[in-house]
């Protein structure tokens, strides 16, 4: 059995692009921070979901193999007064930002988490696949409240992650939260991954919520010492298609 700080290391790599190239990618910062809600646009996501799938990448079996669709994906669904979009400038540097600052607030975890924040935010910038990687903002009334990641699995072809979730205090008891996750989980499973995993903290009640809503199953858990506080981490899973190990 491995050891704590083993696990957390592995949870915590920070992978540097070497000379060749090669793809970087930091892992670590859990994937949730958002409040739950429901909402009747959250059944949206897996409708338009599934359209861009027909529509862009129909004749692909398998989103690893063979020719990608021409153009990138559309912007997300609208709910209400809530609007799911691509990242616009700027809106990269808020996500790190807000993260830093909610985190702070309302966990006490201090800037290291920040730094975690903006590893991953620039790794996605950096490099990143538009037909099969994904950064969605939700914005309310025009002013961005809330994001999350969608983003291959390093060394698991056929897995996707689900990153930094986020929900701000002004967008909260909307829905949004919920929005967000089964837009990934929608997202995911049209583009043919077979399975959608993501890392949090125990102390995340509200996003742990969403996440077995959405049908999230917990398979690990240890304790660790991140960001200038006591955790304990919990890796989650859900299978995307029929047949998936369980």
């Amino acid at each position: 059995m491995e050891s704590p700080q083993k696990w957390r290391f592995r949870h915590e790599r920070i992978l540097l692009q070497d000379a060749s190239g090669k793809r970087r990618r930091a892992s670590g910062a859990p994937a949730s921070g958002a409040a739950p809600g429901t909402s009747p646009a959250a059944a949206d996501a897996a409708v338009w979901a599934t359209s861009w799938a027909r529509s862009s990448a129909a004749a692909r079996s398998n989103p690893f193999e063979g020719p990608r669709p021409s153009g990138p994906p559309r912007v997300g669904p609208m709910a209400e007064n809530v609007r799911l979009r691509d990242p616009e400038p700027g809106d990269l540097g808020w996500i790190v930002q807000r993260h830093g600052a909610l985190y702070a607030a309302e966990y006490g975890w201090n800037s290291d988490f920040e730094g975690l924040v903006a590893r991953i935010v620039a790794d996605f910038a950096q490099d990143h696949d538009p037909y099969l990687e994904r950064v969605w903002i939700a914005e309310l009334d025009g002013r961005p409240v809330g994001s999350v990641m969608c983003v291959r699995e390093d060394g698991a072809p056929g897995t996707a992650r689900l990153r930094l979730l986020l929900v701000d205090q002004e967008g909260r008891g909307r829905g949004i939260g919920t929005l967000l996750v089964d837009t990934v989980v929608a997202f995911a499973r049209s583009v043919g991954y077979r399975e959608l995993v993501l890392w949090t903290n125990d102390v995340l009640t509200d996003a742990r919520e969403l996440y077995l809503k959405a049908g999230f199953t917990l398979i690990a858990e240890r304790p660790h010492r991140s960001y200038g506080v006591s955790l304990t981490g919990q890796d989650w899973r859900l299978p995307l298609q029929e047949g998936s190990p369980r």
